[in-house]
């Protein structure tokens, strides 16, 4: 059989789409880096009890900016044409829904404030409403700018808010600004994105609307957004058992344990999930080409994942005190499951692209309230055992999840189950045993708070040990992440020959 070659189209998008991914790679890795900086400067004059009180009022915030949105920004994304009237339909309809949930929420916010016991929260929620209106007004021209893969406007318009964002929570920290340090870093990132966005799309809508399509895009959007609405309603559940139970300072000491993962996913694969639902759009009409690009995505994430993650597990006693305080030693532990958790998850970040690229979000809502709800369950019985006993939860939902997940992706990509779920098993096993020689060793080379040389040189040699069992467990995966990195060709066929992976593509 002879190979299939891409046409001019398709290597076109092929490029266009490692092209915006590597853009927003570079915006995530500059705004996480800096973010990160900011962080530790946070947590060192804003309490784990203000952490908590903002994380709280942040479970909510998201359930408006998707029930506003209405599913209908991923209904552009994925619709084979798209005109004036449609958009203007989307827009005015989501900023209706806007409108009218932001005065729902600022009525609301005593009554949610004393549900989670924690009077502060209400003027907080109010204050956040601010950041509600420019959000739900920006869906269309974020929608415009992805579905024309102008992903290098949307990481430079990204970083620009971040960096403002960050800049007004860190003064608003140095002057005692508290719990006001982190609401004017999400106001602040919501209204620079919603400006340049708008200068970015050059879009006006009109008053063309369209009954008929609102009810098209609504039967879509609301197999959609229900998805995320799910997810939103359960970090609010989990959130309010956990300051209910344990006070909103847990809720603050697991948020920071939480930002720590999040960074390092958002530093490596995280990249991919925005670009693919783009890209299986596009190649849905193909089963092969569908099922070599899903495969190939899978095995990139978790390779570049997984050091980091490993690399967290080891380091976090040492690391998390170091860098934000003794009053976040709690954080710890929480850091180390999470950690172990965002290995396992990251692939449904991509599955979730797809279900969405191949027009099936139906089916993943039906996976993500089965998912959702065992996950509140468990936090409602682990919670008794603290916060260690909540994030050891998660990750034995995140097992089962997986398991599930691979079922129901080998269906939408016509692949066998035992396909799909290679890249994680090529994966789990060097990262398993990297993990325990790094924990073995951390009492051997130190590493305690402050202990940076030995804390280093621990977390180094378990990333290497790591990239060095991948090469021998799965070398043309650490091939295919060589090939996408962001560096001249010359160097990235360099790297492949010094790891002896093979040709690296110049495309």
């Amino acid at each position: 059989m002879g190979v299939q070659q891409e046409t001019p189209h398709e290597e076109q998008l092929g490029r266009r789409a490692a092209s915006g991914m590597l853009w927003l790679a570079a915006q995530k890795w500059a705004v996480r880096v800096s973010g990160f900086v900011t962080l530790v400067v946070l947590t060192r004059h804003v309490s784990p009890l203000e952490f908590g009180v903002v994380a709280a009022a942040m479970t909510v915030i998201p359930l408006l900016y998707l029930l506003a949105d209405l599913g209908f920004s991923t209904f552009l994304l994925q619709s084979d044409e798209v005109d004036r009237r449609s958009l203007s339909t989307a827009f005015w309809a989501s900023a209706a829904a806007g409108v009218v949930l932001a005065g729902a929420l600022w009525l609301a916010a005593p009554v949610v404030a004393t549900g989670f016991r924690n009077p502060d929260l209400r003027q907080v929620l109010r204050s956040l409403v601010l950041a509600v209106v420019p959000t739900v007004l920006t869906s269309v021209p974020l929608a415009l700018l992805r579905r024309s893969m102008r992903f290098r406007s949307l990481a430079l318009q990204s970083l620009v808010a971040a960096l403002l964002a960050q800049g007004v929570a860190v003064v608003l920290a140095l002057r005692g600004g508290g719990v006001w340090a982190l609401v004017g870093q999400v106001v602040t990132t919501q209204w620079v994105i919603a400006v340049l966005a708008w200068r970015s799309a050059r879009w006006v809508p009109s008053f063309q609307l369209s009954p008929r399509l609102f009810r098209e895009m609504a039967a879509f959007g609301v197999r959609v957004s229900s998805v995320d609405v799910v997810g939103a309603v359960r970090m609010w559940v989990e959130s309010w058992i956990i300051t209910v139970t344990l006070g909103p300072a847990a809720l603050g000491l697991l948020n920071v344990g939480q930002r720590l993962v999040v960074t390092a996913q958002e530093l490596t694969a995280v990249s991919l999930t925005p670009v693919s639902t783009v890209v299986f759009a596009k190649v849905r009409a193909s089963a092969d080409r569908l099922r070599s690009s899903y495969l190939k995505a899978l095995g990139v994430a978790y390779a570049v994942v997984a050091p980091v993650m490993v690399l967290i597990v080891v380091t976090a006693p040492g690391l998390v005190p170091a860098l934000f305080g003794s009053q976040w030693q709690e954080s710890v532990r929480p850091a180390q499951a999470l950690a172990v958790a965002g290995m396992v998850t990251i692939g449904a970040m991509l599955d979730h692209g797809l279900s969405y690229g191949v027009g099936r979000p139906g089916t993943w809502l039906a996976y993500a309230l089965a998912v959702d709800a065992a996950t509140v369950a468990v936090t409602a019985v682990g919670v008794r055992w603290g916060l260690v006993g909540v994030t050891v939860g998660f990750v034995g939902v995140a097992l089962v999840a997986t398991v599930a997940r691979w079922v129901l992706v080998a269906h939408f990509v016509d692949a066998s189950v035992s396909a799909v779920a290679r890249p994680f098993a090529t994966v789990l096993l060097p990262s398993v045993f990297a993990t325990g020689v790094g924990l073995l060793l951390h009492p051997v080379v130190g590493g305690g708070v402050g202990d940076w040389i030995p804390l280093g040189l621990n977390g180094v040699g378990t990333v290497l040990l790591t990239v060095i069992l991948l090469r021998l467990t799965a070398g043309s995966v650490l091939r295919d992440v060589v090939g996408l990195m962001p560096l001249p060709y010359r160097c990235t066929r360099g790297i492949s020959r010094l790891l002896r992976l093979g040709p690296v593509s110049s495309a």
